[in-house]
């Protein structure tokens, strides 16, 4: 389903995985606070532990002229995923709790559909077609390059999360960005997921 014209930025994913519950926080209203869609466990650690491979430095998916640094992404203390900060809107992130794109297992990244200040780095991921290419570089010139499998866009308090974060031996990549209509806070009330394998 594409976006409507005024809705906005990552919102609410959830994570199942060894135990640990982990939910994105959404900045999609005009104020841009975050709003976690579950709360986590107390015992949740805060920081991901650093991965083994090279992290991801930069995104770029040439279709829909995406050229965007990756910053890194981590939880905050009340447990949530981490989304961009809203002037940094043209500027995708890396969940460092997941795969390093291009490895064993399912890589999220995170961007704005838009902010405060504007059009944002995933504004036309609606637009994305199956069979398109998404290139994701990492350290020592390493590049992984998947290819779109589909989209989906759900409603962020029925998530999808073992299929977006569940455990795979498959080499594959999810962006997550909001979509749909505003809820009466002024939050996009679905999620659109674009996933992809690697080449």
């Amino acid at each position: 389903m594409p976006l409507t014209p005024h809705s906005s930025r990552p919102g609410a994913v959830a994570m199942a995985a060894a135990g640990l519950l982990l939910a994105t926080v959404t900045g999609c209203g005009a104020g841009d606070a975050p709003e976690p869609s579950a709360r986590t466990a107390s015992h949740a650690r805060a920081v991901p532990e650093a991965p083994k491979a090279p992290a991801p430095t930069r995104l770029t998916v040439p279709s829909l002229g995406i050229d965007s640094e990756l910053l890194r992404l981590g939880l905050n203390e009340d447990g949530t995923v981490e989304v961009p900060p809203a002037e940094k809107g043209m500027t995708a992130g890396w969940y460092a709790g997941g795969a390093v794109p291009g490895e064993p297992g399912a890589a999220v990244l995170i961007g704005h559909n838009d902010t405060r200040f504007g059009e944002a780095v995933f504004h036309d991921l609606h637009t994305i077609g199956v069979g398109e290419g998404i290139t994701v570089y990492g350290g020592e010139g390493k590049e992984a390059h998947f290819t779109v499998t589909g989209t989906e866009t759900v409603r962020k308090n029925a998530f999808p999360t073992e299929k977006v974060y569940g455990a795979t031996d498959e080499r594959v990549l999810r962006l997550i960005t909001c979509d749909g209509a505003f809820d009466a806070a002024g939050h996009p009330v679905d999620n659109l997921i674009v996933y992809a394998t690697l080449r």
